[in-house]
């Protein structure tokens, strides 16, 4: 059985495979950007000029940005038996979607995804490690 657990926000993924006797820990950088749109009125006099922000095309941009993220991590989980995706932000269920969406086969794999904050590497692997033990024992 091939256990994979994913932490992932927008800057990065950590992959862990989970193995008989060790974790193999693995960390993708994202290349998302952190879009700060500017804009809004040119001046304080009413009626004056307005200047017109297009957020259309930085969202796009933005959704360009996550899918080649998301490619990058494709490979590293094709052949897992089974996924869990933890994060603290709506990239993981952004993944979960693309994997739905393009991904069938990965798509099936993915156990759940769940809400958690910012870790360290340690606190990510035994988060996969003591879901997967619990997984087991409730599969019994």
């Amino acid at each position: 059985m091939k256990n994979i657990g994913i932490w992932m926000d927008r800057e990065k993924a950590h992959i862990i495979d989970i193995q008989e006797n060790k974790e193999i820990f693995l960390t993708i950088n994202s290349k998302v950007e952190n879009y700060r749109i500017h804009g809004g009125s040119g001046t304080k006099l009413k009626g004056g000029p307005q200047d017109v922000v297009q957020d259309s095309k930085y969202l796009e941009r933005e959704k360009h940005q996550f899918k080649a993220y998301f490619k990058e991590i494709i490979p590293h989980v094709q052949n897992a038996d089974r996924i869990v995706i933890y994060g603290p932000a709506e990239a993981g269920e952004k993944f979960n979607k693309e994997l739905k969406e393009n991904y069938k086969t990965i798509s099936e794999k993915v156990k759940e995804v769940l809400k958690v904050g910012h870790m360290t590497k340690n606190q990510t692997i035994a988060l996969i490690r003591d879901y997967y033990k619990k997984y087991k024992s409730q599969a019994v």
